[in-house]
């Protein structure tokens, strides 16, 4: 070999080994019918979906209380899996009362019969149309999820979450839902200064054009779904329901009793709040405490 083409490979093959650390890996496609859900990653300027191991410990069963929005929920995501017409959805309300539980458990629910997750961060939502585009000729269902969706005064993605919903996922292939939960109904705050401009002409009040904008972007949801603040005695069933699932799985007799109600309000009172998260939490930390005395014992 000429010494100076020799020279040439060797310096080449330096710069590969310079240049490789730089490169973004190489990401084997997912095996859909392995994985059942994935989180859409960014990585400098691209962007991937990374398989995530999902549990499906908590099925629609186990959302107590919140029967009809658990039904509508179900009912759209079924038209959805049998490729019929179904709405994007906006889970909206007060924290913990199971928005984010409900998404997961139709994964639970409805695996076996292709539908699969993926979670969509908000800052990421300007990369819908690429995941789309990517799940596009797949023969499952896919739900995209963004978990806690809102936005600040000043923030101008919420546009782009709009010209998404209309211009991309809406006249895509219809094996893509875009499911979203916001503590906000409108998922924008609404300022008092944004009704300061309304205008009485003829008898008809016309809203400040900057309040329109902020509510259109929930009208392109078509399925809103309200959850509320529990009531003691919601809080209560919930309560029984997971100290039940707890207690048999681990094998432990109980009995619901006055002085386990209690504990159970002072538990809430203590956090400020009666939701079903905390009703969770508390029946994790009474069963466990059963446990460990029959263990001391």
């Amino acid at each position: 070999m000429d010494a100076r083409l020799s020279d040439f490979l060797l310096q080449a093959q330096g710069v590969l080994a310079r240049l490789e650390p730089l490169l973004p890996a190489l990401r084997p496609a997912i095996d859909w019918q392995q994985s059942l859900a994935a989180r859409w990653q960014r990585d400098g300027r691209s962007g991937f979906l990374a398989p995530l191991k999902v549990s499906l410990d908590v099925g629609l069963d186990d959302l107590i209380g919140v029967d009809r929005q658990r039904s509508q929920l179900a009912l759209n995501t079924q038209q959805f899996l049998r490729g019929l017409p179904a709405n994007h959805a906006l889970l909206w309300g007060a924290r913990g009362t199971g928005k984010s539980s409900l998404v997961r458990a139709l994964l639970a629910e409805y695996a076996a019969a292709g539908l699969r997750l993926i979670e969509i961060e908000r800052d990421h939502l300007a990369d819908l149309p690429r995941i789309v585009e990517q799940l596009s000729d797949l023969p499952q269902r896919f739900v995209l999820f963004c978990d806690d969706l809102s936005f600040e005064a000043g923030e101008g993605d919420y546009r782009m979450l709009k010209t998404v919903l209309d211009g991309s996922l809406e006249r895509a292939s219809d094996n893509v839902l875009l499911y979203a939960t916001s503590n906000r109904r409108y998922l924008l705050a609404e300022k008092q200064r944004d009704n300061e401009s309304w205008q009485r002409v003829d008898g008809e009040l016309h809203p400040n054009e900057a309040v329109e904008d902020k509510i259109a972007l929930s009208d392109r949801f078509g399925l809103w779904l309200s959850f509320y603040p529990f009531t003691q005695e919601h809080f209560l069933d919930v309560v029984r329901h997971w100290v039940e699932v707890h207690a048999a799985q681990a094998g432990l007799t109980w009995q619901w009793n006055e002085t386990l109600e209690k504990a159970a309000i002072r538990w809430a009172l203590g956090r400020g709040n009666r939701n079903g998260r905390c009703a969770y939490q508390f029946a994790r930390d009474w069963v466990g405490l059963q446990l460990l005395s029959e263990t001391d014992d």
